[in-house]
């Protein structure tokens, strides 16, 4: 990735969050050259951990975060200029995109989630979501839309996608769930897809993280204090 642009709240400011700092440990320094099996581990380690830290945040933190977060993109330009938008159900410690989704459709936006492919293993269709939408849990014990073919928009016709992630870097790099879900449904953004924008907490940043490949950066990431973007040398 290119050059960084960042943007941050002052933390002064914002007290109930001011103790989710950047994570300052070892695992945040991998040795990309290292042997691959322990170059797994080190990504599922980093998993665990930035995962315990997101389940540890309180309802107020979360609450707090999800009003930030929901300012933050109700602001932004792509945002404002998209018509259907690609966003996530709450898991495990995320952040919670309810009120984000709310005020999504409150601007008229068309809201689209992600579904399990029935048929196609480890790639997602995106189905349309309204408050009357039926939802199911997938295998992963995740909230979905219940299948329905009518409401599937093809990839390409999403403007933007929301994604979620265990951690990042200063550099746009993620670290998802280990599926590879989101680096398939990416992998060609910058050649018409959809623009991906990150969403996470401030305590899932970690100083760097050991990549793969088939990994995709994320040209930006925004958490309830900071906003963060990257841009393609020229």
């Amino acid at each position: 990735m290119g050059s960084r642009v960042t943007a941050c709240d002052g933390i002064s400011e914002i007290p109930l969050l001011s103790g989710l700092c950047v994570l300052n440990a070892t695992l945040s320094k991998p040795d990309t050259m290292s042997f691959q099996p322990q170059f797994a581990q080190q990504r599922q380690a980093i998993r665990q951990l930035i995962r315990q830290r997101r389940r540890e945040l309180t309802p107020d933190q979360q609450r707090f975060a999800a009003d930030k977060i929901t300012e933050r993109l109700a602001a932004h330009a792509r945002i404002q200029a998209a018509h259907s938008i690609a966003v996530f159900l709450s898991f495990d410690g995320e952040l919670d995109t309810g009120p984000l989704i709310e005020q999504l459709w409150t601007l008229g936006k068309r809201v689209y989630l992600p579904v399990l492919h029935p048929f196609s293993s480890g790639h997602l269709l995106f189905l349309r979501y309204a408050p009357e939408t039926p939802l199911v849990r997938n295998r992963f014990n995740i909230l979905e839309p219940r299948l329905d073919v009518r409401q599937v928009l093809p990839l390409g016709e999403l403007d933007v996608v929301l994604t979620p992630l265990v951690a990042f870097d200063h550099t746009g790099q993620r670290l998802g769930m280990g599926g590879g879900f989101y680096d398939r449904t990416l992998q060609n953004w910058r050649s018409g897809g959809p623009y991906p924008i990150g969403l996470a907490h401030d305590c899932q940043q970690v100083e760097r993280l050991p990549t793969e490949h088939w990994d995709i950066p994320l040209p930006e990431i925004l958490t309830p204090l900071c906003s963060w973007a990257w841009h393609e040398p020229k």
